[in-house]
């Protein structure tokens, strides 16, 4: 009762509250007045959320348990017409120390598979590498301590993909190897700060209390926005209690002369059996890299009935 009536308290504040800047370690960060009258360690909190990991392992948490899922992904035209579609409902099989899949139902639209059976395009086999399990595996974990996703012993496409993954579960960190944008992905370093404003704040996000941090850019920027800027926005929603990731919607862009792309991304997050799993995904991009075809996509993953091995 009484965590819901301090939950009462600071919304009843919101009206009229201000926010206050602070400095930490030499960077400037907005503070609501929610965090700042209750006494929040936050410079203990901006450091763990900087080097958070909770968002990674709730996708490896998919890894060593069952669920259902819907899978909708749709490629585009440049009119924004459906050209190539798949529609699915599949079951991932956790028995022991293995996981199989199930495909239960499927629907297929235009060229989705090329003649061999592979993927066409390189979004859904971006995809089929969250959520799709090939044959059998066997002897995995959901530890993530020690283990860094990198790039040094790949190379041609799986780098590419891998250099996609690091984007997709750690968004502001450097990523070496992606010409002329890789370390403009840092939002944490010193020239970051003099391009992004930082906030921290409180709301409830569907009944717990959470700190939610955004990273956005500044305003006055001018010509710097479209040379420097690759982060549109990012904002984090993490559970007030154990700051895991329990939302995170973000969105990317940026322009060059041997590729562009305009990419969002919304996630949700939900327990299971003590873990946080994802539990729906909505994505949008449009990109071009040189020596590859365009690709204009949105998909939607919708995954349910959760199950221990």
């Amino acid at each position: 009762m009484r965590y819901y009536l301090i939950l009462l308290l600071f919304f009843a504040k919101l009206a009229t509250a201000q926010d206050s800047s602070v400095i930490i370690d030499e960077h400037r960060f907005t503070l609501s007045e929610v965090v700042v009258r209750n006494n929040f360690d936050y410079k203990k909190l901006l450091s763990q959320i900087k080097e958070d990991t909770t968002f990674y392992k709730a996708f490896r948490n998919l890894h060593v348990i069952g669920f259902s899922s819907y899978n909708d992904i749709k490629m585009l035209d440049k009119k924004g017409g459906v050209k190539a579609s798949l529609f699915s409902k599949t079951r991932q099989n956790r028995i022991g120390d293995c996981r199989t899949m199930d495909v239960l139902e499927e629907k297929i639209i235009g060229d989705f598979y090329d003649s061999d059976g592979k993927f066409n395009y390189m979004t859904p086999e971006l995809y089929a590498g969250l959520f799709f399990t090939k044959g059998k595996i066997c002897g995995e974990n959901n530890i993530v301590k020690g283990r860094n996703l990198t790039t040094n012993d790949k190379s041609g496409m799986e780098k590419r993909k891998e250099q996609l993954k690091m984007l997709f579960f750690n968004p502001g960190k450097k990523i070496k190897g992606i010409p002329l944008i890789g370390e403009k992905l840092d939002l944490y370093d010193e020239s970051a700060h003099k391009l992004y404003d930082y906030r921290l704040d409180v709301q409830e996000l569907h009944g717990v209390l959470c700190y939610v941090f955004t990273i956005a850019p500044k305003e006055d920027l001018g010509f710097l926005k479209n040379s420097r800027i690759v982060m549109d926005q990012m904002v984090t929603w993490f559970d007030m209690k154990t700051l895991e990731v329990l939302a995170r919607n973000y969105s990317l862009s940026y322009k060059a002369g041997v590729y562009d792309f305009e990419v969002s991304m919304e996630v949700e997050m939900t327990r299971f059996n003590g873990l946080i799993v994802p539990k729906i995904l909505r994505y949008r991009g449009d990109w071009d890299v040189i020596f590859k075809k365009r690709e204009r996509a949105l998909f939607t993953a919708t995954l349910f009935d959760f199950k221990t091995p």
